[in-house]
């Protein structure tokens, strides 16, 4: 049997919207802590646009990187 998905929709501001139509883009980014508010800082003032769909940004840390071909281990992995 053919399963249909309807898209998903929300009102805002009295206008709804398809949030299926909206184009997205995932961008990870690992940096040090000195770094995180000025890049921050940059994404928000190139991507903010003040309508639906802008986006979210998302901090987390990074427990531990390990380079698999060397071995390097932490800022030396990156």
């Amino acid at each position: 049997m053919l399963e249909i998905k309807k898209s998903e929709k929300t009102v805002y501001r009295g206008q709804e919207y398809d949030l299926g139509s909206i184009a997205r883009t995932k961008i990870t980014i690992v940096a040090s802590n000195e770094s995180v508010d000025e890049i921050i800082n940059a994404i928000l003032c190139s991507a903010r646009t003040g309508e639906i769909g802008d986006g979210k940004i998302f901090i987390s840390p990074i427990e531990q990187a390990i380079r698999i071909r060397s071995g390097e281990r932490d800022i030396t992995a990156l």
